[in-house]
């Protein structure tokens, strides 16, 4: 349950050298329904605010992720996740992490410094500060999935092709990939929307496994908005699917 949350709130973008324009803006939201077999076991939602950060114009995003009625019975989570996004490079200058997992919790603040390529820590739990370096353009979690959507080619990407980013995550950095499975139609429940299929790949022994079998469905039209998560597991499986949206940059293509 915790890593679909968690995916929720990394999956939807792909990012490289610099932003295209944006396929978001100020205002957008959405929300996901997660499934675990017939079971509604919680939401995840996803906010794009404004923010001003050093002097200059950017976006606070803020993702949430909470389990429902005999879920949450059996295993809280309440998640949050912040970023502060530079609205010209897409790089993100703070990230805010606050989660409840079962009783797992953290709650942390980064601070980048993009000049430097460094990231400064704070854990208020623990009450620790670390300084740690980190590849140029490096996204935090919730970053990276706003940072994917802007990849100017992401619809031209050839059946095999990968896209990837540096990501950090708990105190280090790692590759995260999104491979193009190929073109798909969704029904939802807004009608039949065509998607780009992609299947994320991580280094072993990170947040995921590479042998993992996880499929994310993205809008094919100039919102890239994730549409469908879905994952197998050794019992049963989860499925998460867009179950709200509002203040979308672009017009949301469905088939009738």
């Amino acid at each position: 349950m915790k890593k679909i949350l968690l995916l929720l709130i990394l999956l939807t973008t792909l990012s490289f050298d610099s932003p295209s324009d944006d396929a978001y803006d100020v205002g957008e939201w959405f929300k996901f329904r997660i499934h675990y077999g017939i079971v509604n076991a919680g939401y995840a939602t996803l906010e794009v605010k404004d923010a001003t950060v050093n002097n200059k114009k950017s976006f606070h995003v803020i993702g949430k992720g909470y389990t429902t009625g005999m879920s949450r019975f059996f295993f809280k989570v309440d998640d949050l996740y912040e970023s502060y996004i530079d609205k010209e490079t897409g790089n993100p200058y703070q990230f805010v992490r606050k989660i409840n997992e079962g009783g797992y919790t953290k709650n942390q603040e980064g601070f980048f410094d993009q000049a430097t390529n460094k990231v400064l820590v704070k854990d208020y739990k623990n009450k620790t500060e670390k300084t740690l370096y980190v590849p140029k353009n490096t996204q935090d979690i919730l970053s990276a999935f706003y940072y994917l959507r802007n990849y100017p080619t992401i619809d031209k990407l050839k059946i095999g092709e990968s896209v990837a980013i540096d990501m950090f995550f708990d105190d280090e950095t790692t590759k995260f990939k999104l491979k193009f499975i190929g073109r798909e139609n969704i029904t939802t429940k807004f009608g039949v929307v065509p998607s780009m299929v992609f299947r994320p790949l991580v280094q072993s022994g990170r947040v995921f496994k590479e042998q993992e079998s996880l499929t994310v469905w993205i809008s094919d039209d100039d919102n890239r908005l994730p549409i469908r998560i879905k994952a197998s597991l050794a019992v049963g499986s989860i499925k998460a699917d867009i179950d709200a949206y509002k203040g979308l940059k672009n017009p949301f293509k469905t088939k009738k």
